[in-house]
């Protein structure tokens, strides 16, 4: 399945139900009341961003609706196919958005996809105001030659492999070469890092994907390099991630003192947050490890490491010009200082042999409609506060309203900042006035399509199924893939 990048298609050949003109569905000259009228706000996307914005609305509203859109069979967006299997602590938010799409003045519609099966035009028509809460769903490209060989991949998709994405079940990556290289260093490159070297045995009683587990349990990676542009001081990971790359089992961090040289002062003015995990960089670089440490390193017999300073060039072709064989780096060195430090080329290059390439250099947002404003260039919906740009009622939140940065606690409050504006504008009669139909109107919009929604009581039987398939090798769940297979579960 595609990111949902929009396209053209053949409406005229839906058959389609309008609503009358926006001008006939209001109540002239009257503000919209709180106390009268029932609030029908529409949210577009189920993952963090959508279901803290549908919290939000709905705690702090009474009386407000609130309809939640997402383009796959099932809920919970990056939470459900974004978080490494062996965090799931991180997965417990789901208790609470659970809560949420029970209240009896929330829905849950999946199965939809905005911008193909209905347009943003259509849900403005419908709602009193529509939230944007897409996420990222492309990956920014390298942009280099060989890029498109095999054995190439985005991280997001091999993440999203091993998470069940539906669209990425089939990625198979071969695991068959020794070496494995990591351009990015944020969080997700070290979880990729991380599930490639962890010995499987550790992911067995996890939700990771059957087929996932079966390759890893066959793979033959021994080495992980994960790559940077910049220097340490400039890594995007954090100490949580780090500290368990340095105690992951069966492996030995390879750092080079040289890539530290100076640092202990460099740190001394740096908030404590980043202080903390330089000085764990640094210990781990440069300090002898004790007695059983050095034996847990000696025994190890997988590796990996941390290379700054190289930017990559190419992607290398094996003899035969069939996969990837290697990668080109260019050495690089900073000009700049504080937040304007950017990566320059030396001239020098070095050849790094590898099988198997994966890109972490950021993820991306994608137009949805070509009714709403987009900034291609910053990867976001153009907005002031959460309210996008030049299209009353129509509002933002998440990664489509800040770009793909920061944890799931930045976007809750993110998202809360976006409830609290559409609040603010409904309160001063800035939104629509008169009554809207909401689902109503969609419900009939997408049967005349052939579009079958799945609601949050058929993810439930969904989630039961997966619950039960798991029980047997005693984990936690194992996903569904192949949404024909849920449909089919449904009695669709």
């Amino acid at each position: 399945m595609a990111p949902r990048c929009w396209r053209w298609w053949p409406w005229s050949s839906w058959t389609r139900t309008r609503l009358p003109p926006s001008r006939s569905i209001q109540n002239s000259g009257q503000h919209f009341s709180t106390q009268e009228q029932t609030p029908q706000i529409c949210v577009v996307g189920s993952g963090p961003a959508g279901f803290y914005t549908a919290q939000h609305l709905l705690k702090h509203h009474s009386r407000a609706h609130v309809d939640i859109y997402e383009k796959q069979l099932v809920p919970f967006g990056l939470v459900r196919f974004g978080v490494a299997p062996d965090h799931p602590e991180v997965k417990n938010v789901i208790n609470t958005f659970t809560q949420t799409a029970r209240s009896d003045r929330c829905a849950f519609y999946g199965n939809v996809e905005v911008g193909r099966d209905v347009t943003v035009q259509e849900l403005r028509d419908a709602y009193h105001a529509v939230v944007l809460s897409y996420g990222a769903e492309d990956h920014q490209a390298l942009d280099i030659p060989g890029e498109e060989l095999p054995g190439v991949f985005s991280a997001r998709a091999f993440v999203g492999w091993y998470n069940g994405l539906p669209e990425n079940r089939e990625l198979a990556p071969d695991l068959s070469c020794d070496t494995a290289v990591i351009l990015g260093q944020g969080n997700v490159a070290l979880d990729v890092a991380r599930i490639l070297l962890t010995p499987p045995d550790h992911l067995e009683k996890t939700d990771i994907t059957e087929a996932a587990l079966g390759a890893l349990r066959q793979s033959r990676v021994k080495t992980v390099w994960i790559v940077g542009r910049r220097g340490p001081l400039q890594v995007a990971f954090t100490i949580k991630e780090l500290r368990e790359m340095i105690q992951l089992p069966g492996t030995r961090p390879m750092l080079d003192p040289a890539d530290f040289l100076g640092l202990q002062d460099r740190i001394k003015e740096a908030a404590r947050p980043r202080k903390r995990l330089m000085e764990l960089l640094l210990r781990t670089a440069t300090e002898k490890p004790g007695v059983e440490e050095a034996a847990r390193r000696a025994s190890a017999s997988r590796a990996w490491g941390l290379r700054f300073f190289r930017s990559p060039q190419q992607v290398l072709p094996s003899p035969d010009g069939r996969r990837a064989a290697g990668i080109r780096l260019a050495v690089t060195r900073l000009e700049g200082i504080g937040e304007a430090t950017r990566a320059v080329p030396t001239g020098d290059v070095e050849d790094l042999p590898c099988g198997l390439v994966l890109s972490s250099i950021g993820y991306k947002s994608c137009p949805i409609d070509p009714s709403v404003p987009f900034d291609p260039k910053l990867g976001v919906v153009p907005n002031m506060e959460g309210r996008v740009v030049d299209v009353p009622g129509l509002y933002c939140s998440g990664w489509v309203k800040r770009g793909p940065t920061g944890v799931i606690t930045t976007t809750m409050t993110d998202s809360f900042l976006t409830g609290q504006i559409l609040l603010q504008d409904l309160k001063a009669g800035h939104l629509p006035s008169g009554p809207r139909p909401g689902s109503a109107f969609i419900k009939a919009l997408l049967d005349s399509r052939g579009v079958w929604p799945v609601s949050f009581s058929d993810w439930e039987k969904l989630d039961a199924e997966e619950v039960s398939r798991g029980q047997a090798s005693g984990k936690p769940r194992e996903k569904l893939l192949d949404p024909q297979e849920m449909l089919r579960l449904l009695g669709h």
